[in-house]
């Protein structure tokens, strides 16, 4: 099947998954439903918001065993496009009709909601934070007062998964230097195979990529400090060669990378079209859900010759948190279920049904593939770095190298101009070493 072909069949695929994931089930509750039997007092509907379309179903049925532990509560689980996700959710948090308790983003794109007073704080409210690991509560903090405004929901590692069938009937194995890795990819393409489903159309996508093929070529943790001291900003000549290897593996990638959304991405790979896929721990429980039969293996890149590391490394990020709206018409009843998704009870939940890392103490991950992601991160760690530091200002960093990144698969640009793009929208809000 030509490259071509396959991403027609991945559209039309496309429309069958998007129908049936954004459907609601038949049972669900209509916002503002009462509470199920065994209610002895009033009735609360709670509006729980996210940016998790692909987990509707799955955070429905999550969050029927809250419910059944609380009665008089009824949690109305609303997911919103992921694009358009922070621009809805700032208008809902300064109406009338926003969410009691909503999904928010970590780090710098969790300051605007904190400095215009839309959330709570909530060390006071949810005492189980005391335990938390200080480093995921980061993501979670307000920077000027230092407290925290959200409920940890998941960790998240970047790497690259790959369909084992394919690899094998190709007599493919996991690389384990960088000519093994281009190796594998021209074998695949030699065979009218994609190796990487990518899709640049969503610029947000594009650092993740970039991450996960070339985070140890630039130096991971090593450079993230380099930056915070000053030594050095992203025109650093390791940066830019990360860049030119993002370019360079472009002939890798479907035709019109940058017309390809990362929905159609997605079902390139779980369609078995696509060989590998670079992207987060995030995607496991979707891929698993929209292709049950699919056997998945992932691993981390090898660094090229030359990189700044000489082992490969796992990007990881602290993702977003449950936050409490300071304008909840249901504060008692919006403490309670924050305090449940504080629970191991919750976060075994997370870790079993969503496939993600729960950061709450005394959590175990009891799918191999998502304990081996873990164990790879955990080896060999290293900062998602343009979302961990370079979102605290305008313009932020993964939209920088969204831009970039498309402007350099298009040819409008080349890797030093595509570093330049990135330092001098910093420029205007950052100073290295400051």
């Amino acid at each position: 099947m030509s490259r071509r072909t396959t991403l027609a069949t991945a559209a039309a695929a496309l429309v069958a998954l998007t129908l049936g994931a954004c459907a609601p089930s038949a049972d669900s509750p209509e916002p503002g439903a009462a509470a199920g039997e065994g209610c002895d007092g009033d009735a609360v509907a709670l509006d729980v918001w996210s940016w998790r379309t692909e987990d509707v179903k799955t955070y429905e049925q999550i969050f029927d065993v809250f419910e059944q532990a609380n009665p008089c509560i009824t949690v109305n689980f609303q997911a919103h496009l992921n694009t358009e996700y922070d621009q809805i959710l700032r208008t809902g948090l300064t109406g009338s009709d926003g969410p009691d308790i909503a999904q928010v983003r970590s780090y710098g794109l969790l300051q605007p909601l904190v400095e215009g007073g839309n959330l709570e704080p909530l060390e006071d409210v949810v005492p189980a934070l005391a335990d938390f690991d200080d480093a995921i509560l980061d993501g979670s903090r307000g920077r000027a007062d230092g407290a925290v405004y959200g409920v940890p929901l998941a960790s998240q590692t970047i790497q690259v998964y790959y369909n084992t069938a394919i690899f094998e009937e190709h007599g493919l194995e996991e690389p384990e230097t960088w000519d093994d890795f281009l190796a594998l990819n021209d074998t695949l393409l030699e065979h009218d195979v994609t190796p990487l489903a990518v899709g640049a159309r969503d610029g947000w996508f594009v650092p993740t990529v970039h991450d996960a093929l070339t985070a140890a070529q630039y130096g991971g943790a090593d450079f993230q400090q380099a930056l915070r001291d000053g030594a050095t900003d992203f025109t650093d000549p390791a940066y830019v060669d990360s860049i030119q290897t993002l370019k360079d593996l472009q002939k890798y990638m479907p035709d019109d990378v940058t017309g390809v959304p990362y929905t159609d991405a997605q079902v390139l790979f779980t369609s078995e079209q696509a060989a590998m896929f670079a992207g987060g721990s995030y995607e496991l429980a979707f891929f698993q859900d929209a292709n049950p039969d699919l056997d998945l293996g992932v691993f981390q890149v090898p660094p090229p010759p030359g990189s700044a590391l000489d082992h490969p490394v796992s990007a990881g990020y602290a993702d977003g948190s449950w936050g409490l709206s300071a304008s909840t018409q249901h504060p008692e009843e919006a403490r309670t279920l924050l305090n449940w998704l504080a629970t191991p009870e919750f976060g075994q939940l997370v870790a079993d049904e969503l496939k993600q890392f729960s950061p709450i103490p005394g959590v175990e991950f009891s799918d191999p593939l998502q304990q081996e992601m873990w164990d790879l991160y955990q080896e060999n760690p290293a900062p998602y770095l343009l979302l961990v530091d370079y979102r605290y200002g305008d313009p932020v960093g993964t939209d920088l190298m969204g831009e970039a990144g498309q402007k350099l698969f298009l040819g409008d640009t080349d890797a030093e101009g595509a570093a330049d793009v990135i330092q001098d929208g910093l420029s205007a809000w950052w100073t290295p070493g400051e």
